[in-house]
């Protein structure tokens, strides 16, 4: 990757840890100025200060919740306001619901599908016409292996709003290339990141998934922004994940989906 000059701007969601955090710290070497956004202003704030240390780049924070319906137009009003235009949106925020779907409330579920679905496709339709009329744009989803193979028992959603994300990106991509904008879907498959700890499944999934079979979450980050810049609507971190990806593809679909059944009681909750 070249540095960019102009230098542009770049949100990124969820930017208070994991994934987010990686992004954040790739671009900033890349020379874009940053907006974060997460819940965590005290995370927000010490990676601002250490990017800008850094790098030098010019760095906002602004803290926002984006299970709440409202916050991505606010963000985006606040952005305006401010006289930021965003040149390379980063939708990351989310998180995993475990369990049975019959064992979860519909209320989880609807926070859930707001953050991982809703907030992503909200943010793209409010900056993407910015973008075309600047003739650049860079839109990052993070996706997830989970989005290309069948689904899994438990997290019953997730691997269904990361299928929605492939084919958001893939349809993105593929109406505003020619405007200069790119879209990507990046899909990595087990990162180290606090993703589990969150959803108290780190030590279940510690113990069904093989080390060799982990991603760190830098090498995540470089592989989205360079398949972004170069115009990649999807984009597999791994190699291990892009073996996985075609076994499915070319498997007979029944062998396919014993093989997931057996394997998903290893990281699970049923």
């Amino acid at each position: 990757m070249t540095s960019t000059a102009p230098r542009r701007t770049a949100l990124v969601t969820g930017a208070s840890a994991g994934l987010g955090a990686a992004f954040a710290r790739v671009l900033a070497a890349e020379g874009f100025d940053l907006v974060l956004t997460a819940r965590r202003e005290d995370r927000l704030r010490a990676l601002a200060d250490e990017v800008t240390d850094r790098h030098g780049i010019a760095v906002r924070v602004l803290p926002a919740d984006l299970e709440d319906p409202a916050a991505p137009a606010r963000l985006v009003d606040a952005l305006a306001a401010a006289g930021v235009t965003v040149d390379v949106l980063v939708n990351n925020a989310g998180y995993g619901l475990p369990g049975k779907y019959v064992n979860t409330t519909w209320a989880q579920q609807a926070r859930f599908l707001q953050i991982m679905v809703t907030a992503y496709a909200e943010l793209t339709r409010r900056l993407l016409p910015g973008m075309v009329e600047r003739k650049y744009g860079r839109i990052i989803n993070v996706a997830s292996v989970a989005g290309l193979v069948p689904g899994t028992p438990g997290h019953t959603l997730y691997a269904a709003s990361k299928a929605f994300l492939v084919r958001f990106s893939q349809s993105l991509a593929l109406e505003n290339t020619r405007d200069g904008v790119h879209a990507t879907a990046v899909c990595p498959g087990f990162t180290y990141t606090e993703f589990h700890d969150a959803n108290r499944t780190r030590e279940m999934v510690s113990k069904g998934v093989p080390k060799w079979a982990w991603l760190q979450a830098d090498r995540v980050a470089r592989e989205g922004v360079e398949a972004a810049m170069t115009g990649r609507p999807v984009v597999v971190s791994g190699a291990v994940y892009k073996m996985l990806v075609l076994l499915v593809r070319y498997l007979p679909e029944r062998l396919v989906f014993r093989g997931t059944l057996a394997q998903s009681r290893k990281f699970r909750k049923p």
